[in-house]
């Protein structure tokens, strides 16, 4: 006989800057891998697995993302008490959030979302050290106008087939991007962020591999001098070969929120 299995959805942040990323890999620290071991601890005679929304890459960090938590045998009866327990045993980099319990039909992997990324950076002067896990530095000068018209138009549906890495021929490349904006920062702040710095917002529901920051990295050319918004707009077009190799550091993004429809 089938054990009976529950279904949890529990929202997590945490900080990335020490993590290579969600996906458990040998012999090194990872969100999934540190959350595994916290709930062996917390419940030790349960048996279960876990099921991330999203997987983000080493460094990158979250102020919402989630996870689908499986228990045999014996539902939670406590949420708070749990949460409670969960958090005390985590690391410091890794909060829980919420937990909310789910049925069966609920897929975390394939429930409609909606990814909302930031890039949070700044340029000029080299920045206070401890900004590095969250800001990226450019000490260089940029033109910021006209890389705020250039987040433009990566908005609406276009080919992302020179924004990614490493992906099947068979992956779908085009891509609607809901919001895409290049703004002052005043969200994100503390005392030794410099004077200004700024934020790329990026809403989708999906991304191609290294996607978002190949795209920071096309708009900081751009504020460079070394792509036009010609060249961007040339590069979402279907058959132009115009590959982006300007990878931007994996520190500076957020995975600012998961929007699961319903939760």
């Amino acid at each position: 006989m089938q054990p009976k299995r529950y279904f949890y959805l529990i929202k997590i942040q945490y900080l990335g800057y020490r993590l290579h990323g969600w996906q458990k890999q040998p012999n090194v620290k990872t969100v999934e891998e540190l959350i595994t071991k916290t709930l062996r601890y917390v419940m030790p005679a349960e048996k279960f697995k876990i099921l991330g929304t999203s997987r983000t890459d080493a460094m990158v960090s979250a102020q919402e993302s989630a996870f689908e938590l499986f228990l045999d045998y014996k539902p939670l009866s406590d949420f708070e008490e749990f949460l409670k327990e969960f958090n005390l045993n985590l690391p410091q980099d890794i909060r829980a959030l919420s937990i909310t319990e789910v049925d069966s039909k609920f897929n975390i992997i394939q429930h409609p979302k909606l990814k909302e990324y930031a890039y949070l950076f700044s340029f000029g002067d080299k920045n206070h050290p401890f900004c590095a896990p969250l800001m990226a530095n450019f000490q260089f000068d940029l033109d910021i106008e006209l890389m705020k018209k250039g987040a433009k138009l990566f908005e609406g549906k276009h080919q992302f087939r020179n924004y990614c890495v490493r992906v099947s021929e068979n992956s779908t490349f085009e891509r609607e991007i809901i919001k895409s904006e290049l703004v002052e920062n005043t969200e994100i702040t503390a005392s030794f962020f410099p004077e200004k710095s700024y934020i790329f917002h990026i809403h989708s529901a999906g991304f191609l591999r290294h996607q978002v920051r190949l795209m920071m990295g096309a708009l900081l050319q751009l504020g460079k001098g070394e792509l036009s918004l010609e060249d961007i707009e040339n590069s979402l077009k279907v058959g132009v070969e115009m590959q982006m190799d300007y990878i931007v550091p994996a520190s500076g993004l957020l995975l600012n929120k998961i929007g699961l429809e319903d939760f």
